[in-house]
């Protein structure tokens, strides 16, 4: 089976990008499940009910989150009854939502999707994620073969950690959070596909998504200032991981950057 995954969707460029294209995207790659990460979905910054399904209508079969989750308050009574949109696995448990799930593609096959998010260099607070992992994939057994994580963090090293934490226990382990494309995507030896980050599905003329002249004058003053979501050069960019359904273990990991042309590819929400 394939598994596309998308990297941060950021703002009304990213969702429209989606809208657009990943219905003819996932059926060129033939791509049986997709997952995005939608913290900065919501005008660059969190995720509404409303953006997310704009998102679930484009094609997208769960959503994970990382930092901003909650940072729109009308998300907190949606993620308290979705199962198809998750946080961090590592929050309290008293925290809204779930941060691992048990999906079904259109042919029947059960996918695990479990999110996390990193400590190093996030000032969000979260518990141990590598503990969490373990802990999340002791609900998952016998469930199902097929787990993908989103390992959402700022450092490459412990994304690289958790790759080989999971590797052989898991299909694949994407990170997402810094909005660059890595460039290591790879089977690791147990059979775990891995890439350190997905890129951003967004305005590529732009600094993370951002507009660039605000983001420079605030870098070069010390200045805080309100950053818009930019609007040109809208990508779709993630990787598609093919994986054996018997045995859970990725065959190959090949990354995806795909151009939009958007009539309007306006900022905002």
């Amino acid at each position: 089976m394939k598994i596309l995954f998308l990297g941060d969707v950021v703002g009304r460029p990213g969702r429209r990008a989606m809208t657009a294209r990943l219905a003819e995207l996932k059926a060129e790659l033939r791509a049986d499940f997709c997952v995005a990460n939608g913290e900065n979905a919501a005008a660059g910054s969190g995720l509404t009910p409303k953006c997310v399904e704009e998102i679930f209508a484009a094609g997208v079969d769960c959503i994970t989150t990382g930092d901003h989750v909650y940072r729109r308050k009308e998300i907190l009574d949606y993620l308290a009854t979705s199962d198809r949109v998750l946080r961090p696995a590592n929050y309290p448990r008293e925290a809204p939502g779930r941060g691992v799930t048990l999906l079904e593609t259109a042919a029947g096959v059960k996918v695990g999707v479990l999110n996390l998010q990193g400590r190093v260099f996030v000032h969000h607070p979260a518990d141990c994620p590598f503990h969490a992992a373990d802990a999340m994939l002791e609900r998952l057994a016998g469930e199902t073969r097929i787990i993908v994580v989103d390992m959402h963090a700022e450092a490459t090293s412990e994304k690289r950690a958790m790759g080989y934490h999971l590797d052989g226990r898991v299909t694949a382990v994407v990170g997402t959070h810094t909005h660059v494309q890595t460039a290591d995507a790879e089977v690791l030896e147990g059979g775990t596909a891995y890439i350190t980050d997905l890129g951003m599905t967004g305005p590529y003329r732009s600094i993370l998504g951002r507009e660039i002249e605000p983001v420079l004058k605030a870098v070069i003053t010390s200045v805080p200032a309100h950053f818009d979501v930019a609007t040109e050069d809208v990508r779709l960019s993630g990787a598609l991981v093919t994986a054996d359904e018997t045995t859970g273990r990725a065959t190959e990991i090949e990354r995806v950057h795909v151009g939009v042309a958007l009539e309007d590819s306006a900022g905002g929400d």
